[in-house]
C-alpha cells in the first residue's frame, strides 16, 4: 500500500508569502532613500576629510588624479579642494534631497575620477598583478557605479519594480 500526498491546491498561499511580500514591500518602498541617505553620508564624510591636508589617506591619489585629468591644470591642494567639495555636494544633496539631481550629475562625473586611478595608474594600485591596499579601496569603488545607477535612474523617474510588477 503506498501512500501519495494531495497535492496542494494552487490557490493555497505558501506559509511564508505573507511574510516575505510584506519585507518585499518595504524594501521596495525604503530602500532606494536608505541607499541615498548612505550615500550621501559617506561622500559628505570622505568629503569633509579631504579638506584637511593629511586628513584623508586617499588624498594624495586623488591630487594625482585630478592633476592627469585635468592635464595639469589643476594641481596640488587645490585638486583636493576640487575633490572635497565635490564629494560634499554630493553627500549634501544625497542627505537632504535637495537640488538631487544636480547631486546626481555630479556623483556621476565623479565616479569618472573615482574608479579612474585603476587606469591611469596600474603600476601603483596593482604592482606584479596584487592589488595594494590603495588599490583595493579603488577596486572597492566600482561598487557604488551600481549604486548609482540605481540613484541616478530614480532621480530621473524610474520606479523600482517588484516581482509582482513583472
Amino acid at each position: 500500500m503506498s501512500t501519495q500526498l494531495a497535492p496542494r491546491p494552487a490557490s493555497a498561499p505558501h506559509p511564508l508569502r505573507n511574510a516575505i511580500d510584506t519585507v518585499a514591500g518595504l524594501l521596495a518602498k525604503h530602500s532606494v532613500a536608505i541607499m541615498q541617505r548612505t550615500f550621501g553620508i559617506v561622500f559628505l564624510a570622505f568629503g569633509v576629510l579631504k579638506f584637511f591636508p593629511g586628513g584623508s589617506p586617499a588624498e594624495e591619489l586623488a591630487r594625482m588624479t585630478i592633476e592627469k585629468l585635468s592635464f595639469g591644470i589643476v594641481t596640488g591642494y587645490p585638486a583636493q579642494l576640487l575633490v572635497a567639495i565635490a564629494e560634499c555636494i554630493i553627500g549634501i544633496t544625497m542627505i537632504t534631497g535637495l537640488f538631487h539631481r544636480f547631486g546626481v550629475l555630479v556623483l556621476g562625473m565623479s565616479l569618472a575620477g573615482i574608479v579612474s586611478p585603476m587606469f591611469l595608474f596600474p603600476d601603483r594600485l596593482f604592482p606584479g598583478g596584487l592589488p595594494t591596499l590603495e588599490g583595493q579601496y579603488v577596486f572597492k569603488d566600482l561598487i557604488l557605479i551600481g549604486g548609482a545607477l540605481v540613484l541616478a535612474a530614480s532621480a530621473f523617474g524610474a520606479k523600482l519594480r517588484t516581482g509582482k510588477d513583472s
